[in-house]
Formats: structure tokens, sequence, C-alpha cells
């Protein structure tokens, strides 16, 4: 597993969170050393979705539709 998905998971491990909140906790997590763009973020996401690691849920905040993600039981086997 590539480093920067185990920031993704480690930072799921922590609770959920949406996409922007994931890709700011991973640069604070490795200080500064793993920004990762949307481009590598929101695919490496749809990847753990469709593997069943990790679950979406729609939500409207301010007029603005985000997901949170949150890891399943299976997310939680693969960071450990």
């Amino acid at each position: 597993m590539a480093l920067s998905r185990f920031f993704v998971l480690q930072v799921l491990h922590d609770g959920p969170a949406h996409g922007y909140d994931i890709a700011r906790a991973v640069e604070r997590t490795t200080n500064g050393c793993c920004s990762p763009s949307e481009g590598a973020l929101y695919p490496t996401l749809r990847e753990f979705e469709q593997g069943g690691y990790l679950t979406s849920e729609s939500e409207v905040v301010s007029g603005r539709e985000r997901k949170v993600y949150t890891l399943t039981d299976k997310g939680r086997e693969a960071f450990r």
C-alpha cells in the first residue's frame, strides 16, 4: 500500500471526514511531506469504497453537498 493511502486510512481511523478534511489532516500528520491533491485523493477514496474499506454518506453543509467517509471493519483491519 502506498504511504499516502496509509495516511488516508489513518485519518479515517480517527473518525469520519470529508475529502478536504482528509487532505488537510494528512498534510498535518506528515508535517507537510504528503499533501494529496484532489486528483489523487478522490480516486483513492473511490477505490477504497469499491473495495469495501470505507463507506460514504452525502450531507449538505451551507447549501453544499459533500461526502463524508467512514472506515468499515475491513478498513480498520487494513489500517492495523
